[in-house]
């Protein structure tokens, strides 16, 4: 199901990260998310929920800005 705060997201399994875009644009990364979790995350029926419960304040983040090169060039 679509979320109506969640544009996007991506989960780099290299770097265990978890970029997430939102619909007000802002972009995030997530680090050292498991990949149960990214998993899990992309199978949720509400994304938003399981966002909040699971991962938001539970893994250190960053904003990113449109100039950070390091974003994965695929997305979920």
């Amino acid at each position: 199901m679509p979320s109506s705060v969640i544009r996007r997201f991506a989960y780099c399994h290299d770097s265990a990260q978890l970029w997430v875009e939102f619909t007000t644009g802002r972009r995030y990364v997530y680090s050292d998310v498991p990949q149960e979790v990214a998993d899990t995350f992309r199978s949720a029926f509400a994304k938003g929920v399981y966002f909040n419960t699971r991962i938001r304040d539970c893994y250190q983040y960053r904003e990113v800005t449109h100039g950070d090169l390091d974003e994965p060039a695929t997305h979920s």
